[in-house]
C-alpha cells in the first residue's frame, strides 16, 4: 500500500509545483521521525496554493471554494481519499514529508490517532461561535482540532418492511439476529468506516463490555451485510434510502448503520416522504464530530487557518444541514424544519457513553476485524 500510495503522490508532484524532488520525497517516507518531540519534516516550498486533504465533502463545492478563493485570493487544491480513514492512512504514510497544509474530516473516531502521532499543529481559529451543546466527545481543549460538523450515529430501518412482513419494531440490539432479519441488516465496516466504527464502539457500552463480541458474531452468523463503507451500505443495499433511484442499487437490506437525521435528509429531498426511521435504542448511538486541522509541516499555514476561519462563517456553516447533509457546529442552529428535515431526525434520549479519549480503539477494531473476517 506504501508504495503504491508513494507512486500517486510522485504523479501528483509531476504536476503540481512545490513538491520536494522525488529521491527525497522516498527517503523522508522511510525515515523514522518523532514528530511529538519536535522533529518537523522538510516540508515542500509553497507555490501559493492552499492544498487540502480530504474526502468527498458535500459541502466543499466548487461554489464555495469560489467563494473562498474570491474572497481571499487563495487558490484551493484537493488531495481526496474515500473517507475518514483514508484521511488518517494518507498523513500517517507521508507525515515525514506532508505533501497537504490542511485537513478536514477526521472524526472524533479516528482524530485521537492523529493526536497520539504529532500530526497536526496549532491553529489560530477563533472559537467563540461554536456550540456548548457537542458533549466530551469534542476533543475541545486542543488548539489542533476544530469541529465543522456534527451528528448522532445510528441504525436505521425501512418502515415499509416492519410494517409489511409483521416484522416488530426492534427493541433490542439482540433482536437484529432474529431469523427475521437475516441477510437484511447492513454494516459499514468499522475497520474502514467512520460511521461503521462509531457505532462498533457505540456496541461497548450498549452491551458493557460482556456480550458485544457475541452479539456481532451473532450478527455475521446471521449473514449481515458487511460493506467498505457508509456509501455502499447506505445507497446500495439499504431498501429505504436514495439509492434506490440510482443505478446499482441492490435494496436487499432493510435496516443500516447511518444517521439519526438521515431519515429527516431522505424527508427533506422527498417533499416530506420517507420510509426510513431513526431506531433510538439507549446507549446504540455515538456522536460523531468532523474537524478540521492544519497539518504539522504545513507549507501554507496562514492559508489553512483563514479557511477554517471560512468553514465557521455563518454563511457556511448554518448551510451544513443542507450542504453537508449534517448538523451546523455554531450556537442556536438546528436543522431545518422544511419538508419534515428536523421531524424525521431525532436526536438519542440516551446516546452511547464512551470516552474515546480513554479508549484503545485501534485495538477493539482488531478484534472486530477478526470476527467479521
Amino acid at each position: 500500500m506504501k508504495k503504491q500510495f508513494l507512486i500517486a503522490l510522485m504523479m501528483i508532484c509531476v504536476s503540481t509545483a512545490g513538491c520536494i524532488e522525488q529521491a527525497e520525497l522516498e527517503n523522508l517516507l522511510d525515515t523514522d521521525l518523532d514528530l511529538c518531540a519536535g522533529d518537523l519534516p522538510v516540508i515542500r516550498e509553497s507555490n501559493g496554493t492552499l492544498r487540502i486533504i480530504t474526502y468527498d465533502i458535500y459541502a466543499l463545492s466548487e461554489e464555495v471554494v469560489q467563494e473562498f478563493t474570491n474572497q481571499t485570493g487563495i487558490e484551493v487544491e484537493f488531495i481526496r481519499t474515500e473517507d475518514a480513514g483514508g484521511i488518517l492512512d494518507q498523513m500517517m504514510l507521508t507525515k515525514n514529508a506532508p505533501q497537504a497544509d490542511l485537513m478536514i474530516g477526521l472524526d472524533n473516531t479516528y482524530s485521537g490517532v492523529a493526536m497520539d502521532n504529532c500530526l497536526l499543529q496549532e491553529n489560530t481559529v477563533s472559537r467563540q461561535n461554536i456550540t456548548e451543546d457537542l458533549g466530551d466527545n469534542v476533543f475541545g481543549e486542543t488548539n489542533e482540532l476544530v469541529p465543522f460538523d456534527h451528528g448522532h450515529i445510528c441504525i436505521n430501518y425501512d418502515s415499509t418492511y416492519v410494517d409489511g412482513e409483521n416484522v416488530t419494531v426492534p427493541t433490542s440490539l439482540w433482536d437484529f439476529t432474529e431469523e427475521a432479519w437475516k441477510g437484511k441488516v447492513a454494516f459499514p465496516s468499522a475497520v474502514s468506516s467512520s460511521p461503521g466504527r462509531a457505532f462498533m464502539l457505540a456496541t461497548t457500552d450498549y452491551f458493557e463490555n460482556e456480550t458485544e463480541w457475541d452479539w456481532w458474531a451473532q450478527m455475521i452468523a446471521n449473514d449481515a451485510i458487511i460493506t467498505s463503507g457508509w456509501t455502499e451500505a447506505y445507497e446500495v443495499h439499504y431498501s429505504a434510502g436514495y439509492g434506490q433511484w440510482y443505478d446499482g442499487f441492490i435494496g436487499d437490506a432493510h435496516a443500516t448503520v447511518s444517521y439519526c437525521h438521515s431519515p429527516g435528509v431522505e424527508a427533506f429531498f422527498g417533499e416530506n416522504y420517507t420510509t426510513s426511521v431513526a431506531l433510538d435504542l439507549p446507549k446504540a448511538s455515538l456522536h460523531q464530530i468532523e474537524y478540521a486541522g492544519i497539518i504539522n509541516g504545513a507549507a501554507n499555514v496562514d492559508y489553512a487557518n483563514q479557511f477554517i476561519g471560512f468553514l465557521l462563517s455563518e454563511d457556511v456553516n448554518t448551510n451544513m444541514p443542507a450542504n453537508n447533509y449534517m448538523y451546523s457546529v455554531l450556537s442556536d442552529t438546528d436543522l431545518p424544519e422544511e419538508n419534515g428535515y428536523r421531524y424525521h431526525s431525532p436526536v438519542p434520549e440516551q446516546p452511547a457513553d464512551v470516552d474515546l479519549d480513554q479508549v484503545d480503539i485501534e485495538a477493539l477494531v482488531e478484534i472486530y476485524a477478526q470476527i467479521i473476517a
